[in-house]
């Protein structure tokens, strides 16, 4: 993927880079480069969610990050309001896992970090999004489908994600960092969104009226 604009979180990991000399990173190099990387990537979210358009974020996957939904529904809202969001939230995509690409992890959890390298597939979504006549339309399309599916698979990721890293600690290779485990699973909360998935995948974006209520 590639990222538009250069950022803060870009320049931050070439630094951090830059000091290990161009080889492997140690263990606090590289949560200390992932952190950076992700509080850009909420800090921007959270401005993407305080626009106009932004709630529709929220309303239409349940409560996640802290948000509250304001009594709003998914109804209030336009698919051409999702698609606006939606593109912004992909470019904040792009960036972040363009900046954790860059990193070079240490050896004991570099199976670890290729798990965060997957993407939703949120530009397709945004597209189809600023076509739809409803959110009928919208529900029924392949992009929601797919999107879906990818919400889906992202549950078995965390899941994976948490049978590695248990493994990895079996064997030893947290023994000079005991905190390490810990930090690693905050990380990839904010890089794959495991605690804030909704619980319902397939409900994602489907509107839901007064009358079914």
């Amino acid at each position: 993927m590639a990222i538009k604009n250069v950022t803060s979180a870009v320049l931050v990991v070439a630094a951090l880079l830059a000091g290990c000399g161009g080889g492997e990173m140690t263990m606090t190099e590289y949560v200390e480069a992932m952190d950076a990387i992700f509080d850009r990537g909420l800090e921007r979210y959270e401005e993407v969610v305080a626009g106009p358009q932004g709630m529709v974020l929220i309303v239409g996957q349940g409560d996640h990050l802290g948000f509250g939904d304001s009594g709003m529904e998914l109804t209030d809202f336009t698919p051409q309001d999702l698609s606006m969001a939606l593109g912004q939230v992909a470019e904040i995509q792009d960036e972040a896992v363009e900046a954790a690409a860059a990193l070079d992890p240490p050896d004991q959890i570099e199976e670890l970090h290729a798990l965060y390298f997957r993407e939703l597939p949120i530009t397709e979504l945004a597209a189809r999004a600023a076509t739809a006549t409803d959110w009928d339309d919208l529900s029924d399309s392949a992009e929601m489908a797919a999107y879906r599916d990818a919400l889906e698979a992202d549950n078995e990721v965390c899941a994976e994600f948490q049978a590695r890293l248990d493994a990895t600690a079996a064997r030893g290779a947290f023994e000079d960092v005991p905190w390490m485990p810990a930090e690693l699973t905050e990380i990839v909360d904010y890089a794959l969104g495991c605690s804030s998935l909704p619980q319902n995948p397939q409900d994602a974006y489907r509107p839901v009226y007064s009358d079914e209520q």
